[in-house]
């Protein structure tokens, strides 16, 4: 598949503006976190809002999942800033946000509207699983084929993000890092049993809190897919 795609880069318009002390560059990392925790909470508010106002009974989880709309998005143009602010800093952060919403937008709403209908089905089936025949067995399956889609779905998200292919080798070059990065589909299922533990002890409000934390760890862990898409199916500029 060599030669199918290309990487997605930020333009390089900005020197970098920070200086080279430690104070300058430690305010300017806690800076660009105070950007990226409110852009995510402005994202994640119309998610936290329709989740506070539904009633948590099983017929609502259509409206659950569709709430989940801006999620990844928000998260796509998250990592796209955060390798922009690797390669270039500046003291602009809310830059490569914008931008990589708007570049990643609908390269990213072409998997994830689908996802989130094939999460649709699968919740249901794990929640009125007993209403049809061989329920005993649809539950447990459609529990594994959850968890496998919010892996390959954070894989997703590390393409989208980062590299412009087409739309049907968007979703194979994704699956293939599944196993070839499986290092980091362990670190994404890591991280959403970290995220699902919060909201369960804690609230969706606080997940969207420290919202910016789950995007910094998010990054360290599809730096290494990035990497190997790059070295596998990219072509040089």
């Amino acid at each position: 598949m060599n030669g199918t795609g290309s990487s997605r880069r930020e333009s390089t318009e900005h020197a970098d503006e920070i200086g080279p002390g430690v104070l300058s560059r430690a305010s300017a990392a806690i800076y660009r976190c105070l950007v990226l925790g409110l852009f995510l909470a402005v994202a994640g508010l119309p998610t936290l809002v329709l989740w506070t106002l539904l009633a948590p009974e099983p017929a609502n989880v259509l409206l659950f999942v569709a709430a989940l709309l801006p999620v990844a998005p928000a998260l796509a143009a998250a990592l796209y800033a955060q390798r922009a602010w690797a390669a270039e800093p500046d003291l602009s952060p809310a830059r490569p946000l914008l931008r990589g919403l708007r570049l990643n937008l609908r390269d990213t709403l072409a998997w994830w509207i689908p996802v989130l209908a094939l999460t649709t089905v699968l919740a249901v089936n794990v929640l009125f699983a007993e209403a049809v025949a061989g329920g005993g067995v649809l539950r447990p399956v459609s529990a594994v084929l959850l968890v496998v889609l919010a892996v390959w779905s954070g894989h997703l998200l590390a393409v989208t993000s980062f590299f412009s292919f087409r739309f049907r080798d968007v979703l194979r070059v994704a699956a293939a890092e599944c196993f070839l990065s499986w290092k980091s589909s362990l670190g994404v299922l890591s991280l959403l049993v970290v995220a699902a533990a919060v909201v369960a002890v804690g609230s969706e409000a606080v997940l969207l809190l420290f919202g910016w934390a789950f995007a910094l760890s998010l990054w360290l862990v599809v730096r290494p897919v990035a990497a190997d898409i790059t070295a596998r199916f990219t072509r040089s500029d």
